[in-house]
């Protein structure tokens, strides 16, 4: 399945609380289990004013949709191509 990255613009992102990140990843959580398994949410990066986000889906317009249903932004979506690492240097 390809892999997606999800830029969020939300202003003030680093300074969410564990309470904030519970409830934003709750409500995600919610609306990828009424989405079926074309769409898997694998990990997320915390930024000043953005969240960066990893997703497994079968195509893009899932991430779109998933980000509308539930009400989160999603500036720009990139399919992930490769991953490098320093192992990849060897």
């Amino acid at each position: 399945m390809p892999k997606f990255v999800i830029e969020r613009d939300i202003p003030g992102a680093g300074q969410f609380t564990a309470a904030d990140l519970k409830a934003i990843s709750q409500k995600s959580c919610g609306v990828l289990s009424s989405m079926g398994t074309d769409i898997q949410w694998i990990h997320s990066y915390v930024a000043d004013d953005r969240i960066y986000c990893v997703y497994q889906a079968t195509d893009e317009a899932l991430v779109r949709r998933h980000a509308e249903l539930g009400g989160f932004p999603a500036n720009r979506v990139d399919r992930v191509y490769s991953v490098i690492d320093p192992a990849t240097a060897e």
